[in-house]
């Protein structure tokens, strides 16, 4: 049986994918593996926190990682490597 990823989880899916750059819709969805309605949930919450940022040219619409979400990102690497060392689930 497949497990459900966690939100925390696929909040840091989506800012892996922007890591290596801005990226539309299409992409985020792509690569983070989630459908248009969860992945507009998720980043409206992200560009909210202030950890991803928002940019329309014309019609075209960007997302971007923000130095904050690096920040999170990096943390959340970390307690998952602690986590792991002590057998823990998250």
């Amino acid at each position: 049986m497949m497990k459900r990823r966690t939100k925390l989880r696929i909040l840091a899916d989506i800012l892996r994918v922007l890591e290596s750059g801005e990226a539309n819709i299409t992409k985020l969805m792509m690569e983070a593996n989630l459908s248009y309605a969860r992945l507009m949930r998720y980043l409206d919450e992200l560009v909210e926190k202030e950890l991803v940022v928002r940019e329309e040219d014309g019609r075209e619409v960007k997302y971007r990682i923000t130095k904050r979400g690096r920040e999170f990102l990096r943390e959340y690497e970390r307690i998952m490597r602690i986590a792991e060392a002590f057998g823990v689930e998250i």
